[in-house]
């Protein structure tokens, strides 16, 4: 995983509660069990006027497809954003098209810890606070998760919690696979004691 750090970023509003998983990717939307190919299908449902995989028309109404946020990375979002069922495909969307942070209220719970395990920063802030980072004169923001806050370029900031293992995991661009191979040594020698004890259990 790429690690995060301070990222500055144009910001994109969706402020919409309850957006659910099946609205950030569709099923439809997921031919294969890649992480690959899924950024086309981010929002397909708002995004497209049809459904069409072939000759798609795009919503001019939708705030994805408006220029000045043709290059955003970071998503300002309402209430229980990723609410639904548990697809991952829904953080890989996401991070495909380009995001590397959704500021919301709050989080479903499966998509919370998900978006953390793929180096998707899901910060948590107050409604006012969302909205007046919408209303702020500048569109980009700059997230510094050294420091856990998000600023404008006009000085307004706010500061955000994370746990503290998974700002450590995302500063480093650490998943949980790369956390366990960081004791490698001691698997290693569990597993060399292991076969001397139970040497049954390595029959084949």
């Amino acid at each position: 995983m790429k690690p995060f750090g301070a990222y500055e970023g144009i910001a994109v509003p969706l402020l919409r509660n309850n957006i659910d998983t099946d609205a950030i990717i569709p099923s439809r939307e997921m031919r294969q069990v890649s992480k690959k190919g899924l950024g086309t299908g981010l929002f397909a449902g708002w995004r497209y006027l049809n459904t069409d995989r072939e000759a798609r028309a795009l919503n001019p109404d939708f705030v994805l497809n408006q220029p000045q946020y043709a290059a955003a990375g970071i998503l300002l979002a309402g209430a229980n954003f990723g609410c639904g069922s548990s697809r991952e495909h829904a953080v890989w969307a996401l991070l495909e098209y380009g995001f590397r942070a959704v500021i919301a209220p709050g989080f479903g719970s499966i998509f919370y810890h998900n978006a953390m395990r793929n180096g998707l920063l899901p910060i948590r802030l107050p409604e006012a606070a969302i909205l007046n980072l919408c209303n702020a004169d500048a569109a980009r923001l700059t997230i510094d998760l050294h420091n856990t806050t998000v600023a404008t370029a006009t000085g307004l900031s706010y500061r955000f919690e994370i746990e503290p293992l998974y700002r450590d995991l995302l500063l480093q661009g650490m998943d949980a696979i790369d956390l366990t191979l960081q004791r490698q040594d001691a698997i290693e020698k569990f597993q060399a004691r292991d076969r001397q004890q139970r040497s049954w259990a390595y029959l084949r």
